[in-house]
C-alpha cells in the first residue's frame, strides 16, 4: 500500500472555499475510486489554514488513478486559487503498519 501525505496552507480568506473543495474531492476519491483506502483531511490546531492529508492507496496505479480522474482535476483548479503557491509538498511512502 501506498501512503500519500499531503501539507498545505490556504491563503488568508480562503478557509471555506478551499474545504468545499477539498471535500468534494475528498469524499470523490474515497467513494469513486476502489483503489483508494481512505483520505482523511486534518487541521492544524495552531493554525487553521494549515492542512495535511493522509490518503491511502492499494498501489501505484490506485495513486495514479486517483490523479487522472475528473475530480482531482477540479481539485487541481481549486488549489492554484486557494492554497499558497509553493506550500504544498507531497511525500509518498509504502505504508508498513496500519492500526484499525
Amino acid at each position: 500500500m501506498l501512503a500519500l501525505t499531503v501539507s498545505l496552507q490556504v491563503r488568508p480568506g480562503h478557509r471555506d472555499q478551499f474545504l468545499a473543495a477539498i471535500t468534494k474531492n475528498a469524499q470523490a476519491s474515497f467513494t469513486d475510486e476502489p483503489g483508494c483506502q481512505y483520505f482523511d483531511v486534518t487541521v492544524d490546531t495552531a493554525d487553521d489554514h494549515h492542512f495535511l492529508f493522509y490518503e491511502l492507496y492499494t498501489d501505484q496505479a490506485a495513486l495514479d488513478a486517483h490523479r487522472a480522474a475528473s475530480h482531482f482535476a477540479e481539485w487541481r483548479e481549486a488549489a492554484e486559487q486557494h492554497v499558497v503557491p509553493g506550500s504544498q509538498k507531497n511525500t509518498i511512502t509504502e505504508l508498513l503498519l496500519h492500526h484499525v
